[in-house]
């Protein structure tokens, strides 16, 4: 077995903290996935949601590579409705001009928010039919040496390897992906209904490319790892009441854990559904579970995302995944 592991951030805001106060733990974070052997660290584009300050997501990139010098650092995802090809080039052109060889771009199809919020940020363009496959293969052109003789340029982007992971959520994506032969992404995290199938059509549509000789599944998990079971159960009330959140439309900023999880039994199913491919426990029971995930899946990359109160228990949370990973990848050797 030769799993790679990443982290997910949405740069969380919790109660009684500001976005300011955030953007450091997100570094801190950061840094010490890159100890931990992390292979890259991704900050979604969310917009009009109190708990998530990673909107401006290309800013937020060069925060955290400019405060590590290893990882990779990238999008998880830019939405590309939100913005013109040309632009996102630019700035992953910058990006990556200044931090080379360390730059992703993940592409996700959806706006990343309300339809309220995605008119104000779209403008008279959120009425126009939006063509991802199209957008994609521009911003490929864009960022393409033999694009020097065009009349639009990117500048820097230009010349540049900048990566291109598609992201997806359903399997409109996993088709999208699989056409350009580009690797391909699923946010299971949230949405865990269209994983299976997504992948097997990825997989089995797969067309080899420039890019990416064989299909590539990278799967976006939620994990609270701690001592011990039980810790981590309490850990994870605050990603459960996080969720009821989204199923409500009541949003709050991250609450701490609790020892009192009462809540309504429809919200509940709700919630587990969504949370089906979590990763809650001490090392045994997620070596058990994650074994098992990949047999089953086949994935070659997990997306570690962790929705932890206490800054302290989530760095630890990703040191004892870190160490889960790594076991089964030395069990998997021998």
């Amino acid at each position: 077995m030769d799993i790679k592991y990443s982290v997910l951030d949405l740069a969380t805001v919790i109660q009684g903290h500001t976005p300011a106060d955030t953007f450091p733990r997100s570094l801190e974070l950061a840094k010490t996935a890159e100890k931990l052997g992390y292979s890259r660290f991704w900050l979604a584009e969310h917009h009009n949601m109190i708990s998530v300050a990673s909107s401006a997501t290309a800013v937020l990139i060069g925060y955290i590579a400019g405060g590590t010098s290893t990882i990779r650092v990238g999008s998880g995802g830019i939405m590309l409705p939100n913005h013109a090809p040309l632009i996102v080039a630019e700035q992953f052109g910058t990006l990556a001009s200044l931090y080379p060889n360390r730059i992703d771009l993940g592409l996700g199809r959806a706006p990343g928010s309300d339809q309220l919020t995605s008119l104000e940020i779209r403008g008279q363009n959120y009425y126009q039919q939006h063509n991802f496959p199209a957008d994609i293969q521009k911003l490929q052109t864009l960022f393409s040496a033999e694009n020097a003789g065009a009349k639009v340029r990117a500048i820097p982007g230009e010349g540049l390897d900048v990566p291109i992971w598609i992201l997806g959520s359903s399997t409109d994506s996993a088709r999208v992906a699989a056409a350009l032969g580009l690797p391909y992404a699923f946010a299971s995290h949230f949405a865990p209904a269209h994983f299976l199938e997504a992948i097997e059509i990825y997989r089995r549509l797969f067309r080899p490319s420039k890019h990416l000789a064989e299909p590539y599944v990278m799967a976006c998990v939620n994990v609270v790892a701690a001592d011990t079971d039980h810790e981590a159960e309490k850990l994870a009330t605050s990603l459960k009441r996080l969720f009821i959140g989204v199923i409500t439309g009541q949003r709050k900023l991250l609450q701490p854990p609790t020892d009192d999880m009462t809540w309504d039994p429809l919200e509940e199913q709700a919630v587990n559904q969504m949370l089906a491919y979590s990763f809650i426990g001490g090392k045994e029971k997620l070596k058990t579970k994650l074994d098992t995930f990949v047999e089953h899946t086949g994935v070659n990359e997990i997306m570690a995302t962790s929705h932890i109160f206490d800054q302290t228990a989530r760095l630890h949370s990703y040191e004892l995944f870190s160490e889960v990973i790594g076991e089964l990848n030395k069990v998997g050797v021998e």
